[in-house]
């Protein structure tokens, strides 16, 4: 075997996952967001709830404890207590709503989601666990929220952002309703680091441009971790970081679809049989165009016209 062939045929199987990797997106033409979650209806991933996020994977070991420690860390992130007024943005089915008022009983929790069809269930789901008077769901975008200035100290989106038109008109409407000192926590998916390789690179490009296209992302979202920083700092906040926990959530959502036969079976139809195929691969090369992180940052306090850091 010449050496042009042994790099040729790693490459033909890169080539051969991400085009796979295609046709495990949805197997319709890209749509609106409320559409596209519409499409789903109660298709969820967890066995117990609807949760619909990838999971947190460093201590979990099923999709049901994954989904719910991604939840935990956002709050626990956010240092959620007993007297935060909260916007959860993105909210799904409130899962995360129910299990943060739970586990850390805030004040109050204000959800905001596009898809009409996630609200009235969501709102079914939080009446029956005896919590409507605690948890306000609302159809309202992340992008004009529907509230007014300085009226909340936590606000959350929990693997939704990369939806949002933009990220940073985001920003600043949570910076806006945030009180002084409150909080912006997310977990979200951006573009991950260029690789080294050229071929990795145009490979990640490739991947990335067609995800996007398929699941409504912005151009102006395709942020990674700097661009990320800088946009939370020019919307006002400060003590920010983003900080990639991709190792926790791709490699343990990968290994669970292989492991778990019942989570392979909540899948979309679309999306079950290329997966069988790219369970060959190791989660680098199918998830090598992204990255997953955990960002958070504060509203600086004013006081007399003086920016304070607490």
């Amino acid at each position: 075997m010449t050496a042009s062939d042994a790099s040729g045929a790693p490459r033909a199987r890169l080539r051969e996952a991400a085009h796979t990797l295609l046709r495990a997106y949805p197997a319709f033409r890209p749509v609106t967001v409320p559409a596209m979650y519409g499409l789903l209806a109660t298709n969820a991933f967890t066995a117990r709830g609807l949760y619909l996020n990838l999971g947190y994977w460093k201590d979990a070991r099923t999709i049901d404890e994954a989904c719910e420690a991604l939840a935990q860390l956002v709050a626990e992130t956010a240092a959620l207590g007993p007297d935060d007024d909260v916007v959860d943005v993105g909210f799904g089915f409130a899962d995360q709503d129910m299990l943060w008022m739970e586990r850390f009983a805030p004040r109050r929790i204000t959800g905001l989601n596009v898809t009409p069809s996630q609200v009235r269930i969501a709102r079914h789901r939080v009446r029956r666990r005896g919590m409507a008077d605690r948890i306000e769901l609302r159809e309202a975008s992340a992008t004009d929220m529907p509230l007014p200035d300085a009226s909340c100290d936590v606000v959350t989106a929990v693997e939704c952002a990369f939806h949002f038109d933009t990220r940073e008109r985001f920003f600043a409407e949570a910076f806006r309703v945030l009180r002084p000192g409150g909080r912006l926590v997310l977990a979200d998916v951006i573009r991950n680091a260029p690789a080294a390789d050229r071929f990795r690179r145009r490979l990640q490009d490739f991947n990335w441009t067609r995800f996007a296209r398929t699941f409504r992302i912005p151009a102006a979202n395709a942020d990674r971790r700097d661009s990320y920083a800088a946009k939370l700092q020019a919307a006002g906040f400060v003590d920010m970081h983003v900080t990639s926990i991709r190792d926790d959530v791709f490699a343990g959502w990968h290994r669970a679809l292989a492991q778990d036969p019942a989570l392979l079976g909540r899948l979309p139809l679309a999306g079950r049989l290329p997966y069988r195929f790219l369970l060959r691969f190791d989660p680098n090369t199918v998830y090598g165009a992204f990255d997953y992180v955990l960002a958070a940052g504060r509203k600086p306090l004013r006081q007399s016209g003086l920016q304070l850091h607490a």
